[in-house]
């Protein structure tokens, strides 16, 4: 079994999806007014509009309504990005700070409340961890 993308539900996919190419620096790919998917090399960020809902079971998903899950991207250099970030979001619960499991960290808001953390390894361990995801 293999994990291959994560799906948010959002009243509006067009600013969702447009947040998501900034922090990513990826393409949105709208495969229609409903649906659009943000790929990276490791998996895919899918975000469906609140119309989707009813095919899975109405009422089984709310938007802006999530406060357990967090989305993770691997990242160079989250000093960096938090640098690039301060110029269109402020929306951040931390700055880069390092975590006790070797993980530099930066965590912030997207335009629905879903928390989003950019981190990049810089224990030995961490990095030795996520090499497969290196570029």
């Amino acid at each position: 079994m293999n994990l291959v993308s994560i799906r948010i539900i959002t009243d509006d996919v067009s600013a969702l999806a447009s947040f998501y190419e900034q922090v990513t620096g990826g393409m949105a790919v709208h495969l229609n007014e409903h649906f659009a998917e943000v790929s990276t090399p490791s998996g895919t960020l899918a975000i469906g509009s609140t119309a989707t809902v009813g095919l899975f079971g109405p009422g089984s998903a709310r938007p802006a309504d999530n406060r357990t899950a967090i989305l993770e991207f691997l990242v160079d250099d989250v000093d960096l990005e938090y640098q690039k970030l301060q110029g269109w979001t402020t929306t951040f619960v931390n700055e880069p700070t390092t975590m006790p499991w070797g993980n530099r960290s930066l965590l912030f808001r997207d335009p629905d409340g879903n928390l989003v953390n950019l981190f990049t390894p810089v224990t030995a361990a961490a990095i030795e961890k996520f090499a497969s995801y290196v570029r």
